[in-house]
């Protein structure tokens, strides 16, 4: 199955970019990524097996470019954690806080966090786009929750 360029780029360009931005938290960075991510699927010769393969595919390819452009001798300054928050619209600002708080955590964690919460993945799924264990993941997750459940205490007993 393959689907036009112009359609994945309207469904998917802002879950590649927050994925891209969450690891290199660089606007600039992120936007190279999923120009570099939708043209990796241009070039690619792959068949997929649905719509969901294809998004997975993508998420795995811009985690991957994400994580190259980390270690590159080409990495850029970092734009503020501030200013990217400010280009993204929150229903509450209790959500804003906890994206905040969310993208604050250690890669490793945010990336499935990211992965299960915002992009509504299983674990089995996530557990393939990182070419990880199940159990792995499940530790990620369960790691994750605990260090935003002592961070977001924390921010709730300084506001008291």
């Amino acid at each position: 199955m393959r689907v036009t360029l112009q359609e994945l780029i309207e469904k998917y360009k802002q879950n590649i970019y927050v994925v891209a931005f969450g690891i290199l938290k660089n606007k600039e960075d992120a936007e190279d990524v999923v120009q570099d991510t939708f043209y990796q699927y241009y070039i690619s010769k792959k068949e997929f097996e649905s719509e969901e393969h294809i998004k997975a595919w993508l998420l795995r390819v811009a985690i991957n470019k994400s994580k190259n452009a980390v270690t590159s001798f080409w990495k850029k300054k970092n734009v503020s954690i501030d200013d990217y928050i400010d280009t993204l619209t929150f229903d509450t600002p209790e959500s804003k806080d906890l994206f905040e708080t969310v993208i604050s955590l250690p890669d490793k964690y945010k990336v499935v966090i990211h992965l299960f919460y915002y992009e509504d993945y299983s674990v089995k799924e996530i557990s393939k786009i990182l070419g990880i264990s199940e159990s792995n993941v499940k530790v990620r997750l369960n790691r994750g929750r605990s260090i935003l459940k002592e961070k977001l205490k924390e921010e709730w007993e300084d506001d008291e």
